[in-house]
């Protein structure tokens, strides 16, 4: 188990390693305050999309950090990921390109594949980070 701000990565014996870069549980301390973000594309601030599924990935990323950063919190605050992409086959180059930006061990996440609003965005996550009160 590691242990980070308000909150305890874990994979318990019993169950399956994980298939990925993710923890099977996420205990959230007594007295944390949870903040939950709305789903992220690949645009930029100026609204404009990034091109292809590595650079929206990546812009994705830039914009979740920046929505923690904005609340005073760090990637190690995350504690819940929900990743939706368009096709299976990005599934292998996702756990490429977040290794980049999650250090192990990673939140508890769900990855899906889904039909988005947009079809020009090929990626998109949402998310719930702790902050500890005490």
């Amino acid at each position: 188990m590691i242990s980070g701000p308000g909150v305890a990565l874990e994979n318990p014996a019993g169950v399956h390693a994980p298939a990925g870069q993710y923890s099977h549980v996420a205990t959230v301390a007594a007295g944390s305050e949870l903040i939950y973000f709305a789903g992220q594309v690949g645009a930029r601030a100026d609204g404009e999309l990034e091109h292809g599924f590595e650079a929206q990935v990546r812009r994705t990323f830039e914009n979740l950090f920046a929505l923690l950063e904005a609340k005073g919190l760090s990637p190690a605050n995350l504690v819940r990921l929900n990743y939706y992409l368009t096709a299976v086959d990005q599934a292998g180059e996702l756990r490429r390109i977040r290794r980049d930006y999650l250090p192990d061990p990673a939140p508890a996440t769900t990855a899906l594949v889904v039909q988005l609003l947009d079809p020009a965005w090929l990626f998109e996550m949402d998310a719930v980070a702790v902050r500890p009160l005490a």
